[in-house]
């Protein structure tokens, strides 16, 4: 069995501009976990596309149960294949990875599609969608499930992250990473203050005195 996870969504930027963040997105201070990204293989294509091969390096921090579970020498270190393939005349961009270890416990394919958006053509439209699978006997599904939590959570970063390039090449990295941080503070708080009222509410209901029950 394995996990399918798709999202759909629409970037408030020209396709031009997010092509060239694409490509200098990393560092930004929401990727910490991807160490190292190099270039194996580019070439144009007779058909004027542009198509590259990179290899990244990324953290791969286990969750708690799954220490007990595998050996502590397990390679801390995911690498990644990344094929991309640009269409300028169709200003369409297809990205595919996937894990080159690691591949008995889980193995995890992406597919991003950055298209110009036909109807705004000053925004573009994404199109993300992955596979998570584990062939470890027992433990599949659990090792799946949580494969698929850190995708999602992986993928809100990796959005923040190219937002976060966007708005470097237009000057303002530093504006738009100080609203960005106030806008999480205020998330939070916000949950906090709705965890302490329902908190509250339950301390309130447990206190009030039950009224005794009469029997005639």
């Amino acid at each position: 069995m394995v996990k399918y996870f798709v999202n759909e969504a629409d970037i408030k930027s020209t396709w031009d501009h997010v092509f060239s963040a694409f490509w200098q997105r990393y560092p930004n201070p929401f990727s910490t976990h991807v160490l190292t990204e190099d270039v194996v293989f580019r070439e144009v294509t007779a058909d004027h596309r542009l198509f590259s091969r990179r290899l990244l390096t990324k953290t791969n921090r286990l969750p708690r149960w799954a220490e007990r579970i595998f050996p502590a020498n397990l390679s801390r270190s995911v690498y990644i294949v990344e094929d991309s393939i640009v269409d300028p005349t169709n200003r369409s961009m297809m990205t595919f990875t996937w894990n080159l270890n690691h591949t008995t416990l889980m193995t995890v394919e992406e597919r991003c599609v950055f298209q110009e958006n036909r109807d705004q053509p000053s925004w573009t439209w994404l199109r993300r969608e992955a596979w998570i699978s584990s062939g470890v006997f027992g433990f599949s599904r659990p090792i799946q499930e949580f494969g698929l939590a850190r995708f999602k959570s992986n993928q809100v970063k990796a959005m923040k992250g190219l937002e976060y390039a966007l708005s470097n090449l237009h000057g303002d990295a530093l504006q738009w990473l100080r609203k960005d941080t106030a806008k999480d503070a205020s998330e939070k708080a916000k949950e906090t203050a709705m965890a302490a009222t329902e908190k509250a509410k339950n301390l309130a209901s447990a206190a009030t005195p039950q009224k005794s029950q009469q029997y005639v």
